[in-house]
């Protein structure tokens, strides 16, 4: 078998590449180790940047996203027992869009099956091979029988976990990590938001974060610590807890409901360079994985998608290596920019065990200086809605 591109992971990251791909007339095929099912339930992020509802609506999936997404103007910060709202659309002239990462992989399934391009799931044992020179390949096993799939191009966009970075040399690649000393424990529940924007709390008893998918369907989260276990946090315990880390106006209109989903997710920064190694690129969170206090995991790996892409274009259509030859450079740049960000976010809303009570008041003086200027307010507003590509 082969083909132009093969792409490893069919997250968001390797079903957009996909599509745009085979809207430009560029063969590819999608190898991925889950199920269909076992994709489309994986729950993630769910606040787009503008840039990336640009690429969705460039790939033709972004009607349904236009039609039931919530475009949010603006988001509040609460500390001190008060909610600060920071206008996005009037510091920056953009918005961002309430969208859940499962609609994003289901329309991209949808448009990738009925414009007729390939995805082999359940593929297993996945291996790139002989991407350092001109003619790489991908083997894979189904159903007991190995397969080969040569190709000129090999895109990793299988996760932290995926196969691709770790088939990368360990002298070739350096990695950057910083592991931080508390997780997020969430909860999905069909109700009410307590707010039609997201709030995020800074509070003595640690973070909170406000989320939804929709306006009956919500995603909070509280700061807890590394050691907590799911089975000790009832429902009522949770409800509980979110409530106290809120200013009084908003605990007491808060609407609760029984969780459908309740996980504890770790925090890390972690970033790989370089993102290209001859003819293998990484993408999406095979190459860097941020917290995800500033919303950007899923909107680094469409921008990623949209500097490999412009770049593998331009090799087929015009037959030049200038973009693939600066994509890792090009989507570092835009990582380290959002890496920066979540990190000044985490550090700023979270209580961290180190910093004690100085790094409490230097938390609150940061705060207090971002409401008094619009200079700091345009800075996060800028960074929140996401940087140029």
């Amino acid at each position: 078998m082969r083909t132009q591109v093969v792409i490893i992971g069919s997250g968001p990251s390797g079903l957009l590449l996909g599509q745009l791909l085979t809207n430009a007339g560029i063969d590819n095929i999608i190898l991925e180790r889950a199920s269909k099912d076992y994709v489309l339930n994986r729950i993630r992020a769910g606040v787009l940047e503008e840039g990336m509802a640009d690429m969705l609506d460039e790939a033709g999936v972004g009607a349904r996203m236009r039609e039931i997404g919530l475009p949010h103007d603006g988001f509040e910060i609460a500390f001190d027992e008060r909610c600060h709202r920071l206008d996005l659309h009037e510091l920056t002239g953009k918005r961002v869009i309430i969208y859940g990462q499962t609609e994003v992989t289901q329309d991209l399934m949808d448009k990738r099956e009925a414009t007729g391009g390939v995805t082999i799931y359940e593929a297993a044992n996945v291996e790139p091979h002989d991407f350092d020179g001109d003619k790489p390949y991908v083997t894979y096993e189904k159903d007991g029988v190995t397969h080969r799939i040569d190709c000129d191009f090999i895109a990793g966009c299988d996760g932290y976990h995926g196969v691709s970075r770790r088939s990368v040399p360990e002298k070739a690649i350096a990695t950057y990590e910083r592991i931080y000393p508390f997780g997020w424990l969430g909860i999905i529940a069909d109700v009410e938001p307590v707010s039609h924007e997201l709030i995020y709390a800074n509070h003595p008893r640690g973070f909170a974060l406000c989320s939804m998918r929709s306006m009956t369907r919500i995603r909070y989260y509280v700061q807890v610590a590394l050691d907590e276990k799911i089975e000790d946090w009832s429902d009522d315990r949770f409800w509980d807890e979110i409530r106290r880390r809120l200013p009084r106006e908003q605990a007491e209109r808060m609407k609760t409901a029984p969780s459908i989903e309740k996980s504890i997710a770790p925090l890390r920064s972690f970033v790989a360079e370089p993102l290209r190694f001859g003819r293998l690129f990484l993408a999406g969170d095979a190459g860097h994985i941020v917290p995800p206090t500033g919303a950007k995991g899923l909107n680094l790996a469409a921008s990623d998608v949209r500097y490999l892409f412009d770049g593998l274009r331009e090799y087929y259509a015009e037959g030049s290596s200038a973009g693939i030859d600066n994509y890792s450079q090009k989507a570092l740049q835009r990582v380290w920019k959002a890496e920066r960000f979540s990190w000044w976010m985490t550090q700023t809303l979270h209580r961290l065990p180190e910093e004690g009570a100085f790094g409490q008041k230097i938390q609150h003086a940061e705060l207090d200086y971002l409401f008094e200027s619009v200079a700091a307010r345009t800075a996060l507003a800028e960074n929140y809605v996401g940087l140029p590509y």
